[in-house]
């Protein structure tokens, strides 16, 4: 098969080609104001250099920040929302929790849909999904003239309780649906019928803000592929890593925000088990932030909420929570086009804004005029001005050296290289510090991690960041500057379906929860059928529990799938296990309950291949050298620079030097030494860590 994979980042449009053993790969410019441009460039260059034409592709996988961006600079569409009577500012209210107690002028991002344009209604629905007060039809109609008025473009319904019993919703729907026949309806109980009304509400109004400009995009998109000559199938990957068609993706397009990172976790994941890595932090750094992720034996970590836009960095709470299944990850504004400036106090700030594609950082010529992580690092010698991005991007070196002395060094006064490597220290601390944080939230050591880069710029930081972090090995894959395209195109194709279910197990009967199961499996295999009509399908049901009366339950899968008639006693005993597992002893003499259950149907896409087998180690001769500075030694020092795709499997390169490929370039410190694998990976440890490097050298 010839598969293709697409991935729109803030600053580049990444496109890997497979077919067979041949993988090509490509990055362009994103062209924010119609990204459909850059993808059908990018596509058009992987296809000529494989000799093949828009009809011999089978399959196009496709991954986009564009949802998430659009929530961050908040230019989405003109949202409207509708609730319960009496709970208008529950978008206001929040959940009344201060992510910091001590800051008194504590700040949260505003709310997407403003408050003259938010409506109620009267209804209620009690939590076990009884109709306390019947639907005003007449307020709805009045609501949706209201509407017609303001002329919104689209329109988000959450009531109380829907979870338990979404008839009114839907009978709101219907109403509107007659007076705004074009605008798209997002109704809580379709995009997240889940307890906790304003994490529902806050999803299905992301879930409206983004749907007009995703399914124009989506729409945009079909039509130049057509044009082109393209008949093959177009996925879209998840959030949550799993791939759908681009009906689903539109009515739900909330599932999108971190449809580009799942990427590069995947893409790290698959390298896990190939290695047989137990532990692993994804470190993904593209043109505009840096995502860190954890994975265990091979398996990404996955949760039920996720926060975008948060107004304080590494601070939980801060942001919009998000309910939808997603890969846990944290995602800070660290990229290669993260802008640095001097603020009022006289301090070096690095990002969290970002110079993006357009104008992009100064070096680029299109315009930019503040200097980025990118800029230092061309300043520094790290990179080759004329071969950046494979050499369709010719760097002006001397343009961002004077705009860092004028910006940056003087105002410090300091040396121009001192500031430059001020610059990229500061964006990897960022990196390293949001690590640490993470790692703490989920109890564990990074220490005993083995970094996974991906991403253009991971290779110039990947190895400060593991000595920052104390990290003994790094692995920088093949074709890592677009590993979050080649994670596209080993991702499963799946879905989840997830219900709220507040059950005493006492209480619940198997005959209750099979019910539940089926029907939420039904919705799940349907969306996967439509995007894989053949294959095994797989289904994995999980329960998520708690002791009555915590606020936060705990992940429990169910055997098999199946539903018996000790399903109460296997529960039980499942989540008292978990429970002490993750807190070292047992919970409260007290009655357990299910608070939601999640289905997962899914269609395997391939296979793990095997680990490297160890290659004859030698010491090539280096290409090129190149004088590069650093904050030690800001006059620089010549350090041996490799051509990638000439290194062979058991070369070893010491380090100081620089590896250079199409698409990255891999900046190896004294600190580390590298070996080329048989998988051609460059597999870094720390000097004092690897016998068999040391050996190597002697």
């Amino acid at each position: 098969m010839l598969r293709i994979g697409v991935d729109i980042g803030g600053t580049f449009t990444d496109v890997v080609l497979i077919r067979d053993r041949i993988v090509v790969t490509t990055k362009v410019l994103t062209t924010p104001e119609a990204p459909q441009d850059a993808v059908l460039i990018a596509i058009g260059q992987v296809l000529r250099r494989v000799g093949a034409r828009p009809e011999d592709v089978d399959l196009l996988v496709h991954g986009t920040t564009l949802a998430t961006n659009a929530i961050i600079e908040r230019k989405g569409s003109r949202t409207a929302f509708v609730t319960t009577q009496g709970h208008r500012d529950t978008l206001e209210i929040r959940s009344e929790d201060r992510f910091d107690i001590y800051d008194l002028g504590i700040s949260f991002p505003s709310a997407l849909v403003p408050r003259d344009r938010r409506f109620t209604v009267p209804e209620r629905v009690d939590a076990r999904g009884r109709i306390v007060r019947p639907l005003d039809a007449g307020a709805v109609a009045a609501v949706g003239d209201r509407l017609a008025e303001l002329e919104v473009e689209s329109v988000a319904v959450g009531f109380l309780h829907s979870y338990a019993n979404p008839t009114h919703e839907q009978q709101v729907a219907e109403v509107l649906a007659t007076r705004l026949p074009r605008v798209p309806i997002s109704l809580s109980s379709d995009v997240s019928p889940e307890i906790r009304e304003y994490e529902r509400f806050s999803t299905t109004c992301a879930n409206a803000y983004v749907r007009p400009k995703i399914e124009a995009y989506l729409s945009a998109l079909r039509v130049a592929l057509h044009a082109g000559g393209f008949r093959c199938p177009l996925l879209m990957i998840l959030s949550g890593g799993g791939l759908a068609t681009v009906e689903t993706v539109a009515q739900y397009p909330v599932r999108l925000v971190e449809s580009g990172p799942a990427g590069g976790a995947i893409f790290a994941s698959g390298l896990a088990r190939t290695y047989g890595l137990k532990s692993v932090m994804s470190f993904d750094m593209g043109g505009t932030t840096a995502k860190l992720c954890f994975i265990d034996d091979g398996n990404t970590r996955m949760s039920r909420i996720f926060e975008a836009a948060r107004h304080y960095r590494f601070k939980k709470g801060s942001g919009l929570p998000l309910r939808i299944p997603v890969i846990e990850m944290v995602e800070i504004g660290a990229g290669g086009g993260s802008v640095a400036r001097i603020d009022e106090l006289g301090r070096l700030r690095v990002g969290p804004d970002s110079a993006g594609a357009s104008p992009g950082p100064v070096s680029y010529g299109l315009g930019g005029s503040r200097p980025t992580v990118t800029d230092a690092d061309l300043c520094l010698g790290r990179l080759d001005a004329a071969g950046f991005a494979g050499g369709s991007i010719a760097l002006d070196e001397a343009r961002a050296r004077r705009v860092i002395d004028e910006t940056i060094a003087r105002p410090l006064d300091c040396r121009m290289t001192v500031a430059a490597s001020a610059i990229g220290e500061l964006a990897e601390e960022h990196m390293a510090n949001a690590a640490r944080v993470h790692a703490v939230e989920q109890g564990r050591n990074v220490l005993d991690c083995v970094i996974v880069a991906s991403g253009g710029a991971a290779g110039l930081h990947v190895a400060r960041l593991a000595e920052k972090l104390g990290i003994d090995r790094f692995i920088v894959p093949r074709h890592v500057g677009v590993g979050s395209a080649m994670g596209f195109l080993q991702a499963d194709i799946s879905f989840e379906v997830v219900r709220s279910h507040l059950r005493e197990l006492s209480r619940s009967t198997p005959a209750e929860v099979a019910e539940l199961i089926d029907a939420m499996t039904r919705q799940a295999v349907s969306a996967v059928r439509s995007a894989s009509p053949r294959g095994k399908v797989t289904v994995k049901a999980t329960a998520f529990l708690r002791y009555v009366g915590q606020g936060h339950e705990v992940r429990v899968e169910l055997p098999g799938g199946r539903v018996d008639a000790d399903l109460p006693d296997t529960l039980f005993r499942l989540f008292e296990s978990e429970y002490e597992r993750l807190y070292s002893r047992r919970g409260p003499d007290s009655a357990v309950e299910t608070v939601a259950w999640s289905v997962i149907a899914s269609v395997v896409q391939g296979e793990t291949p095997d680990a490297p087998a160890p290659a004859r180690a030698f010491v090539p001769d280096p290409d090129a050298t190149r004088r590069v500075a650093s904050m030690s030694r800001p006059d620089g020092e010549d350090i041996p620079v490799y051509v990638r795709d000439s290194l062979v499997a058991g070369s070893v390169v010491r380090g100081p030097a620089i590896i250079t490929e199409a698409e990255t370039t891999v900046m190896l410190t004294s600190s580390f030494d590298a070996v080329i694998d048989e998988r051609l990976a460059i597999d870094c440890r720390r000097k004092s860590a690897d016998p068999s490097i040391r050996e190597s050298r002697a």
